[in-house]
Order: C-alpha cells, then sequence, then structure tokens
C-alpha cells in the first residue's frame, strides 16, 4: 500500500452523496491517471459506494476515511476497503482495524499523538487539519525527533494544488490528502471531465516536487 501511496503521493479525500455517482467517479480519476481512493463515512453513500468500486474497479487502492467506531472499520472492510484512515487515534478503532487485517492509518497533531501511534504499530499517520496544526513547520519539527523511526504522514486538511508542493518536498510526508480534485460540487453535478482535467494536473504538480 505504501508504494502505491508513495508513487502517486496524491490520496483525494472524496465525499459522496449518491451511490450513483461512485463509478463515474472512480473512471474520471482512473482517466486522470490516479488510482487511489478514500471515500469517507460521513454519509449513507460511502458503504455501498465503496462495494460498487471494489467490485467494478480492483485496480483502484481503495480505502475508507472517517472510521470512528470499530463497526465502522468492520464495514469497510467487508465493503472491499484495503485501508482505513480516520481523523484522530483511537486505541480501540486501531485495535479492531488490526483484528480483521485492515491497513489502519490514525490522524495525529501533536507530538503525544505520535508517540501513541508508534507505540501501537502505525507508522503511516494522517497529519490532520495540516494546515491549522501548523502546516509544513510543524512536519519539519515533528521530523526531527521522529522522522528516524520510518514513520510517514499524510497531510489532510487544507492542502491544495497551491500548498501541495511544500508539503511533498518534506521526507516525512509520504503523500497529501486532498479533496479539490473530488470537489462536491463537481461530483454531485457530474462534471467528470473536469475532474479527470483537475486529477491530472494534481498529478503532475506532485511530481514536479519530487
Amino acid at each position: 500500500m505504501l508504494e502505491r501511496i508513495l508513487a502517486k503521493r496524491i490520496v483525494p479525500v472524496v465525499v459522496l452523496d449518491k451511490v450513483e455517482s461512485a463509478e463515474p467517479l472512480a473512471e474520471a480519476l482512473l482517466a486522470g491517471g490516479l488510482d487511489i481512493m478514500e471515500i469517507t463515512f460521513r454519509t449513507a453513500a460511502a458503504e455501498e459506494s465503496i462495494k460498487r468500486i471494489a467490485a467494478s474497479f480492483p485496480e483502484i487502492l481503495l480505502g475508507a476515511g472517517t472510521l470512528l467506531e470499530k463497526d465502522q472499520v468492520k464495514r469497510a472492510k467487508d465493503a472491499g476497503a484495503v485501508f482505513g484512515l480516520a481523523p484522530g487515534l483511537n486505541p480501540n478503532t486501531i485495535a479492531a482495524a488490526n483484528e480483521i487485517g485492515l491497513q489502519f492509518s490514525p490522524g495525529v497533531m501533536t507530538p503525544s499523538d505520535v508517540e501513541q501511534a508508534l507505540s501501537l504499530g502505525c507508522k503511516l499517520l494522517k497529519f490532520f487539519p495540516a494546515e491549522v496544526a501548523g502546516g509544513v513547520d510543524m512536519l519539519k519539527a515533528l521530523a526531527g525527533p521522529y522522522g528516524h523511526t520510518g514513520l510517514k504522514f499524510i497531510p489532510t486538511g487544507g492542502v491544495s494544488s497551491g500548498n501541495l508542493a511544500a508539503y511533498l518536498k518534506l521526507p516525512v510526508v509520504a503523500a497529501i490528502g486532498g479533496s479539490w480534485m473530488v470537489d462536491k460540487q463537481l461530483v454531485n453535478e457530474g462534471k467528470w471531465t473536469e475532474i479527470t482535467r483537475i486529477t491530472r494536473e494534481a498529478l503532475a504538480a506532485a511530481a514536479a516536487a519530487r
């Protein structure tokens, strides 16, 4: 999983209001060159959307985000997600993911969060909310005492086409999580060609930041 994320360096954070949007969105992202998706469990459409994409597009590295409860972790795995993420760090949720073999990236914001995540065996961490939590400067500070452990961050929250390069140039950053290429309005209006175009541009910008 980490190798594939490191190859693309972008994880689109998707909020789907309609199950019918799931497969066309997956096609649009693939057309733009991106084979990774995080579908958040913030809507009633999330679980069924993951099922449809997992069945129709097995080539996509499919994740489930905003997993806040043990039940959601199991439902995400059963639906076809191969990794899970959360905005915060909940030992019970991490334990539930470990029990069923779902790779999990908890959210962290402070040194204490990072140390707890490491103690629970998590080394790919979501840094959230990235921009308001100190952004690039905070990640540089965290890299000092923890970079040697091999951990990697996926900063999410306020990351955009305008600042992704600054994040991706940090050795401790595996990828960025962003939603601008899968903007809710674009998805709900079915602007798949536009999503493909923005996705292609985002990947080009990520590649240039290496």
